[in-house]
């Protein structure tokens, strides 16, 4: 994977006087069934979240509040989104360092996640992160 595969996907939004609706359904909008969901909020000021990759999970990041850069690295390129619109999501495959910043005050980031935590599928160390993602690269 590259972040070429990363993806920003507009979901639904149904706008009515009341207030707006938006829905995701797993292998609808997005590329996998939902076997976890949570959010990051209350996020201190020049705070960083994530600082991982992850080898088999794939995940839906979405400012459903605020707003936030989510840094995504390959191991070869990087290339930064900045997420402010709760019906734009950012689709993040398998092997793609993230890290979130740059969060604006009452921000809340929403993840919904292809697979439940298990702390084997993380890397949490850059350069062997970096060093994985180049050998898979070479051997694909």
């Amino acid at each position: 994977m590259t972040i070429h595969d990363c993806k920003l996907i507009k979901l639904p939004k149904i706008s009515d006087p009341r207030g707006n609706l938006t829905f995701i359904e797993g292998h609808n909008h997005i590329p996998f069934d939902i076997k976890r969901v949570y959010f990051l909020y209350d996020v201190p000021g020049g705070a960083e979240r994530g600082g991982h990759a992850h080898k088999a999970l794939q995940q839906l990041i979405i400012a459903i509040s605020g707003s936030f850069d989510i840094h995504l690295d390959d191991g070869t390129e990087r290339k930064t989104i900045h997420l402010n619109r709760g019906y734009d999501g950012l689709l993040i495959p398998t092997m793609i360092w993230r890290e979130i910043d740059n969060f604006s005050s009452a921000a809340v980031c929403l993840v919904m996640a292809s697979e439940r935590f298990d702390e084997s599928d993380y890397y949490r160390d850059h350069d062997e992160f970096v060093q994985v993602a180049k050998l898979k690269r070479q051997t694909a």
